[in-house]
């Protein structure tokens, strides 16, 4: 299976936004990994000094068969992102798999004192970057196979988009929103050979909590305590997985739960 996927990914320009740390940086790596030969991974975020340190270690593990393009880009900045195509080189420009992987999450407040600037971050990142980067990437990928298309769009979705829960208002809606969206461009693109694939994560260990109580280490440990979450790694892998399957075959809609978890809000802990 292994070897078929990367055959399958081979000569592929893969597409990863939010690509700096957590799931993003993961699925760079994952992606290297499972094709180390003839793949190119146009790698974006706001941190382009991490961004260029993932490109060292992945050409540094995995050799020269892997081209890595790190790009400075503020995926809720609507006129970074609109011009982000014409500025790619030319052996990048035809992306064959977009990984829409940014987002973030600010704050546990409740209406009516949800901080105006979180919503509209939430929103710009989690929604509209994603959409934005979406229109960008599709004209190129419908023109291909004589106009039937080619190529995969992943959007990476939450639990939190399925079902809403306690002080979580505005990225439950941002993550629904991503649902909706997702649903209706498979719907819309079904006469095509372009394949839209969603993947929801249930509670994974990264920077999100961090950012979420902004930058309260103690208050995102507490999130975590007492369980076994997934990582990036995990969730990375699923990613690929669905990417690497034949063409004709869609994993449409992923849920992943770590172990101990049943819903949004239902989750075991341990307790020493």
């Amino acid at each position: 299976m292994a070897a078929a996927m990367s055959m399958r990914l081979q000569g592929k320009t893969i597409l990863i936004t939010g690509a700096s740390s957590g799931i993003g940086r993961s699925t760079a790596f994952e992606f290297a990994r499972t094709c180390p030969q003839n793949l190119k991974l146009i790698l974006t975020a706001r941190r382009i000094d991490r961004l260029e340190q993932i490109a060292t270690e992945i050409t540094q593990e995995l050799g020269p068969g892997i081209k890595v393009l790190p790009i400075q880009l503020d995926i809720s900045n609507a006129e970074e992102v609109r011009t982000f195509v014409d500025k790619l080189p030319a052996e990048f420009k035809e992306v064959d798999v977009l990984v829409n992987n940014a987002g973030l999450v600010r704050g546990v407040a409740r209406a009516p004192d949800i901080v105006e600037e979180d919503i509209n971050v939430m929103f710009a990142t989690n929604v509209t970057g994603l959409i934005q980067m979406t229109q960008a990437i599709l004209p190129s990928m419908l023109k291909r196979n004589n106009g039937d298309g080619a190529g995969d769009i992943i959007n990476i979705g939450s639990i939190a988009g399925r079902e809403p829960y306690v002080g979580g208002g505005i990225y439950c809606a941002s993550k629904a929103a991503v649902r909706s969206f997702t649903e209706s461009l498979r719907k819309e693109l079904i006469a095509t050979r372009i394949r839209v694939i969603s993947v929801d994560p249930g509670q994974v260990e990264t920077e999100f909590s961090v950012v979420r109580f902004y930058g309260d280490q103690n208050k995102a440990d507490a999130v975590y305590a007492g369980c076994e979450a997934l990582t990036p790694d995990d969730i990375a892998e699923a990613i690929v997985f669905a990417a690497g399957r034949r063409e004709n075959v869609v994993v449409a809609d992923t849920l992943l739960f770590p172990n101990h978890q049943a819903s949004a809000t239902i989750m075991h802990r341990k307790t020493s």
